[in-house]
């Protein structure tokens, strides 16, 4: 029976307090804070940090399928998967597939990697990300958040078997969003909460608890997720299940996180949980999608290298005029420096390994390790004596740094490092999500697939070194 094998999630380091946004717009604060991706930030390079993750301890090789799921592509027309597997360096002889136009894509997503387990694929991985953009006033503006969450699925060694599920979809319309519009739209709220989200999701809730010949107060967890919160808690008080059993929403830390929140959620409950709960997940979007999890013995055994509230515990707050000017909502002047040239198709071939899965060389003589690739070892000078190393799991420290605040950024001022990483490998590269003020030679940081900039179109993806998290 198909089942999670391994997880991960990511939440972004910075965090746009909801009372600033409140005090500049002169309108009502939500509690709390929401995530928010960094300028350098997207649905894929967030992704790619979940992915990675939940890869660990999984053989790349392994793996056959990959869905990428997500409202907000960087792409429209491109396959974002293709990224996202070549980042964590999955084999090119994989299914991929994009799931998007609903934030129902992410339980969709989990759906199929099960359907392709149990076709006989040996590990399918889903991604789900999503960093959408709200206009400002819009209550969506402060509930949103920007997160991403992982998974691996196989049937074997699994912490939590798949035992039902169930599917509805009806044509509603709730939230759209038009091609070449940044912002969605929504329908009346009320009438979206009667008529569309409750009712799919008590259906399918019924139907995914009919099939396992489960009742509601068997469910040790429960996890449900709606654009309007009010169909959730509305449901959860018709199966009468105990608040205590509810998981966290992470309405207050981080906001909803569009198709990747009810994996952010089940990524958030499954530490907790012990061997033969059983765990609902249920999430709406023009129908609703559903699926029970039963927890195995393996699961005591598993634990992801960042959690969800570990991540939410490592932050640092962005102003509100910062958040918007990342997300090219408030224009302003640009750096006086021509700009960056369009990446090329070839050499972005011809590097993938190099470009996406950050791996250098190691000479095989006498075992240097150095970055980029080489073909003649930089200390023995032996030619095409090389082996792959890769560099993206490597920690390292700083060697020294500086500040450029003339360079084009949309977060000035850039922080250029030099770093050492441990088992050899000297790079000189960018660093982000830090404090500039203080950073200090010595400090140890770790590497983080990112943005560069986007130029006529096209989005140049490389490596950043970040501090440890």
């Amino acid at each position: 029976m198909a089942g999670i094998v391994s997880y991960g999630s990511y939440v972004p380091y910075r965090r746009l307090k909801r009372a600033a946004i409140a005090q500049v717009l002169g309108v009502a604060a939500v509690k709390g804070e929401r995530a928010v991706a960094s300028f350098d930030e997207d649905s894929v390079s967030m992704a790619v940090e979940a992915l990675r993750d939940a890869l660990r301890g999984t053989p790349e090789r392994d793996v056959q399928a990959l869905f990428f799921a997500t409202t907000t592509p960087p792409y429209a027309e491109k396959l974002n998967a293709a990224i996202v597997g070549a980042a964590a360096q999955l084999p090119s002889e994989i299914r991929a597939a994009d799931l998007t136009g609903s934030v129902r894509a992410g339980l969709s997503a989990m759906l199929q990697a099960a359907d392709a387990v149990n076709a006989g694929a040996q590990h399918a991985a889903v991604a789900m990300a999503d960093c959408r953009l709200a206009a400002p006033e819009a209550r969506a503006e402060q509930t949103n958040g920007d997160a991403a969450a992982a998974f691996v699925i196989g049937a074997h060694d699994v912490i939590a078997e798949i035992e039902a599920t169930a599917s509805v979809t009806r044509e509603f319309l709730d939230i759209w969003r038009a091609p070449g519009e940044r912002f969605a739209h929504t329908w009346e709220e009320r009438f979206a909460l009667t008529q569309a989200y409750t009712p799919a999701l008590s259906g399918v809730i019924h139907n995914v608890l009919a099939k396992a010949n489960l009742a509601p107060s068997e469910l040790a967890r429960v996890i449900i997720d709606a654009p309007n919160a009010r169909a959730a808690d509305e449901c959860l008080r018709a199966l009468k299940i105990d608040p205590g059993r509810v998981a966290d929403p992470f309405a207050a830390t981080i906001g909803q996180a569009g198709a990747a929140h009810a994996g952010l959620m089940l990524a958030g409950a499954l530490p907790a949980a012990k061997p033969g709960d059983r765990i609902l997940v249920a999430v709406a979007g023009d129908g609703a999608d559903a699926l029970l999890l039963r927890v195995t013995p393996a699961a005591a055994h598993f634990r992801p290298r960042h959690s969800v509230g570990g991540m939410i515990e490592s932050k640092g707050d962005v102003s509100y005029a910062a958040y918007l000017k990342w997300r090219e909502i408030l224009p302003t002047e640009p750096p006086r420096r021509p700009d960056p040239d369009r990446p090329a198709a070839p050499p972005m071939l011809r590097s993938e390994q190099w470009k996406f899965g950050l791996v250098g060389t190691r000479c095989i003589a006498c075992g240097t390790a150095q970055l980029p690739p080489q073909r003649v070892c930089v200390k023995c000078r032996t030619r095409d004596q090389m082996e792959p190393y890769p560099f993206a799991d490597r920690r390292a420290r700083i060697a020294t740094f500086a500040l450029d605040r003339l360079a084009y950024s949309l977060n000035p001022p850039t922080v250029n490092v030099v770093i050492d990483f441990e088992g050899g490998g000297r790079f000189l590269c960018e660093m982000t999500d830090c404090e500039p003020e203080k950073i200090a030679i010595g400090d140890e940081v770790e590497m983080t697939f990112r943005r560069l900039f986007t130029a006529d179109g096209v989005h140049n993806y490389f490596w950043k070194a970040r501090p440890r998290r």
